[in-house]
């Protein structure tokens, strides 16, 4: 299952043409898709009109809903905030090392735009969908 990124949402609702993008507009029929409800959150409080936030509610109500936190993953996320501290990264976005640490534990690849990532993928783990050349 592929965890998609608000980061790639955000892209794909305005209409940006990235190789996210295209990757999630070639993964929308084949693969099973899976968005967080803290992505959901993120994605979703950008609409600026009920219209095109209904839009974007029922088309992302489509795909699987995964929780991103509960205690064992807030503890999990602190030990990879803190292990990639110790490594001299620091993560900027809380969030971000939740959506990774759910991924990590649950065995999802992710699919996003955003290089706060990309210390997970390194040094612990994450994998990720990478757009094709």
């Amino acid at each position: 299952m592929i965890l998609v990124d608000s980061s790639v949402w955000i892209d794909y609702f305005n209409g940006a043409a990235t190789p996210e993008v295209d990757l999630l507009d070639s993964l929308l029929d084949r693969d099973t898709l899976a968005i967080g409800d803290l992505i959901l959150t993120e994605v979703l409080q950008g609409f600026r009109s009920e219209r095109d936030f209904e839009l974007a509610r029922r088309t992302l109500s489509a795909f699987t809903l995964v929780p991103l936190g509960g205690a064992d993953i807030a503890v999990k996320a602190a030990r990879h905030f803190r292990t990639l501290r110790a490594r001299g990264v620091t993560v900027r976005k809380t969030i971000d090392t939740i959506i990774a640490t759910r991924c990590i534990a649950d065995g999802l690849t992710l699919l996003h735009a955003d290089r706060d990532f990309d210390p997970f993928v390194e040094h612990l783990g994450l994998r990720v969908a990478r757009p094709g050349p």
